[in-house]
């Protein structure tokens, strides 16, 4: 069931994120929606990982200078700026 909320924001942060959900065509609400969603939602369990990734757990030990946001993002700037 869907409520209505009524939300005090300054008005350039609103004209900010209408044009943001317009350019993902998406609706304003459906990104609030989905926000409050994934900052509610509680953590994911291990019971709740399938089989496969399951198995894979522990198989890979990073060293402690592994910086994965920064290969993250080499990699897909590889991927999509080459």
């Amino acid at each position: 069931m869907n409520t209505k909320l009524t939300l005090t924001i300054e008005q350039s942060i609103i004209d900010r994120a209408k044009s943001y959900a317009k350019g993902k065509g998406r609706s304003l609400s459906d990104i609030i929606e989905n926000y409050l969603k994934a900052i509610t939602t509680d953590q994911i369990t291990v019971d709740d990982i399938s089989p496969l990734t399951k198995s894979l757990r522990g198989s890979f030990k990073a060293p402690e200078s592994f910086d994965y946001k920064k290969e993250l993002s080499k990699g897909l700037s590889e991927k999509y700026m080459a």
